[in-house]
């Protein structure tokens, strides 16, 4: 497989719902919600890749650092790489529907697993999105993360028992979709979470908790107060509010305040292992990547996007070896420098 052929099938595939940009920075796709943009303007998601590229790698070449470690210990799983797929659904009205939401998950699935690591499904409107990406994850032996959308309790509740009998890895709620309108208007609201209300939701499964879409700091102490195993630092991929800031931006002051509190993941504008680094030092224990997983598994299938997670591991060690980082595990935030 080679990243051209891949491209071009991808393209023919997602029939114009995603352009297969040489830079996927959302300035094509702008405003495109159903669809693969981001809300509004756009700038949320394009802002996630600026605020990336204004972080600057620090080369250093004079030390003792022969092998770069990418493995990690997550939620129990051992895993190659502190790269997970991220939780991508609505295969119709996002990506033109050339696959089913089952054939769509099951290949990011199986893809992340081939290379090692974990990926995860979400949850929408349509309950076959939820059921095809748990269906995916009980083949692979529970070796998956499935979201859950911020329903009503006992909606939540009843998703979580079924996430728990799948075995998963661990869980996760995406409470930064509380205002996605398609949910509404197909009867099923949702709305933000009280902290009581996530603390019950915590308790209901003995599942690692995550709490996704956590943009400041004292979000993050209340979902770790909550009892949940860990958090995603993410704007939704800038698809469900305008003019928000870059993940990059908010990371460094989440991190220094809740560092060792629980497991801190990123997502956002991840196109490169040398983005995956950046965010290591900023902060995150590791990080979830979306779009870009899309091209794989629509031009080359699970082994599409195996390849595309292979690649970025890749760049991972070659960046982690020229900046003497020796493991995912210890990265310094001197290894970076910001520019404006």
């Amino acid at each position: 497989m080679d990243l051209s052929t891949l491209r071009k099938t991808a393209r023919e595939e997602l029939k114009g719902y995603c352009r297969v940009c040489p830079v996927c920075n959302g300035r094509a796709c702008a405003g495109e919600a159903p669809g693969m943009g981001g809300m509004g303007t756009g700038s949320a998601f394009t802002v996630n890749l600026e605020a990336l590229a204004r972080v600057r790698l620090v080369m250093r070449t004079l030390h003792n650092v022969k092998e770069a470690d990418t493995g990690l210990t997550l939620f129990g799983r051992s895993l190659s790489m502190p790269i997970l797929a991220a939780p991508l659904t609505g295969v119709v009205y996002n990506m033109g529907g050339r696959l089913t939401e089952a054939e769509f998950i099951r290949r990011m699935i199986d893809g992340a697993v081939a290379a090692g690591t974990l990926g995860c499904c979400g949850d929408g409107a349509d309950p076959t999105m939820f059921d095809s990406g748990l269906a995916a994850i009980t083949a692979q032996d529970g070796h998956g993360i499935p979201f859950i959308k911020p329903r009503g309790q006992e909606a939540v509740l009843a998703l979580l028992a079924r996430a728990t009998q799948a075995g998963a890895a661990a869980v996760g709620m995406d409470v930064d979709g509380a205002g996605l309108a398609v949910m509404a208007l197909k009867g099923q609201p949702v709305s933000p979470k009280t902290p009581d209300e996530l603390r019950a939701c915590v308790a209901a499964t003995p599942l690692p908790f995550i709490v996704k879409g956590i943009m400041t700091p004292d979000e993050a102490e209340i979902a770790f107060a909550a009892g949940a195993a860990a958090i995603v630092v993410s704007n939704h991929g800038g698809r469900v509010l305008d003019h928000t800031p870059g993940a990059a931006e908010v990371l460094p002051g989440i991190a220094r305040a809740v560092k060792g509190k629980g497991v801190i993941l990123v997502d956002g504008g991840v196109r490169s292992g040398a983005d995956v680094l950046k965010y290591l030092a900023l902060g995150a224990d590791a990080v979830l990547v979306g779009r870009p997983l899309v091209v794989g598994a629509f031009g080359g299938g699970a082994e599409g996007v195996a390849f595309l997670l292979k690649k970025m591991q890749a760049e991972l060690k070659a960046a982690m070896l020229l900046t003497g980082t020796a493991s995912v595990g210890q990265v310094s935030s001197t290894i970076v420098s910001l520019h404006p």
